[in-house]
């Protein structure tokens, strides 16, 4: 049974995902060898993304979540990010790794690294599935250290991703059609 009933096209196929977080999980794991590794998970979009990458990550690794907003249920980030609920671990003094589902403004992206930095971790670095640079905010001037694709400037739904908290469920990444878009 088909769950999206829109005029969409896939982007980006179920295989090409699991091919490319296994790659991502080998690469994360070789940079991270001998090391105390936290994952922390962008709530709610990064679920599928995180959970399919780290256990793909051969390494004994800490791991928590923070959700964070800058869409409020629209198409457009707002540019403003707030936290709804903070990580519970510490992590000072821990290499930490940020796993992103998309990052597009980078404002989400920015305000994550500069809020993991004043705790003073020993490193950290971002990690996205997906990276809409032509949306980049030049503001937001972010380095990613592991992407998983680069994205048109297109309004994605899947594996994650969603409209107005609908379609995180499907196992591919869509681009919803130009007339179906305000639905």
């Amino acid at each position: 049974m088909e769950i999206l009933k829109l005029p969409h096209e896939i982007v980006i196929n179920e295989n090409r995902i699991g091919e490319r977080v296994i790659e991502l999980g080998r690469q994360i794991t070789l940079d991270y060898r001998d090391r105390e590794l936290m994952v922390i998970g962008t709530l709610k979009g990064s679920l599928p993304f995180f959970a399919d990458l780290i256990r793909n990550i051969h390494l004994p690794i800490l791991t928590d979540f923070i959700s964070v907003s800058s869409y409020n249920g629209n198409m457009q980030s707002s540019g403003k990010v707030k936290v709804i609920n903070d990580i519970s671990i510490p992590v000072k003094d821990k290499d930490i790794l940020i796993i992103e589902d998309i990052i597009d403004t980078g404002a989400t992206s920015k305000f994550l690294f500069d809020h993991f930095k004043s705790k003073n971790p020993l490193s950290l670095k971002i990690c996205t599935l997906l990276n809409k640079q032509c949306a980049r905010i030049s503001t937001f001037d972010i380095n990613i250290d592991y992407v998983g694709f680069d994205v048109p400037d297109k309004f994605l739904i899947g594996y994650g991703l969603d409209y107005q908290e609908m379609y995180r469920n499907l196992p591919y990444i869509a681009s919803v059609k130009r007339q179906a878009e305000g639905f």
